[in-house]
């Protein structure tokens, strides 16, 4: 009868544990969202998103980020979404224009270290 109850409660600490361990991994997986890499698109801002993804957008995007508290963003044409960029004042400079930003994606906001212009085709 005791080898039983030992058995049992030996059982009971190995599920707990497991059940730790298990919690563990998918925090650690969980709190990863952030990749590296490079996006092409165009400078707008998050009010008009794929509307201001043009040339003729930048006045537009400047209002919008001056007057109306939006936020300069990139409109990705790859996968036709949009992110927010930081810092700001890298974005500003390059509103209306077609770019390739090189950074850090966490969530929908690109941490951005470069912003250049795409070059001409």
């Amino acid at each position: 009868m005791r080898q039983k109850e030992e058995t049992g409660a030996m059982a009971k600490r190995l599920l707990i544990c497991l059940a730790g361990l298990a919690l563990v991994a998918g925090l650690t997986l969980a709190g990863d969202t952030t990749k590296s890499g490079k996006w092409s698109g165009w400078v707008t801002d998050d009010m008009c998103g794929a509307k201001g993804a043009n040339a003729g957008h930048a006045s537009c995007a400047k209002t919008c980020v001056q007057m109306h508290g939006a936020k300069y963003a990139l409109y990705n044409t790859a996968d036709k979404q949009v992110y927010i960029l930081d810092p700001q004042d890298k974005a500003a400079a390059h509103a209306g224009h077609e770019v390739i930003v090189e950074g850090t994606l966490d969530g929908k906001t690109i941490h951005a270290k470069s912003i250049t212009m795409q070059p001409a085709s």
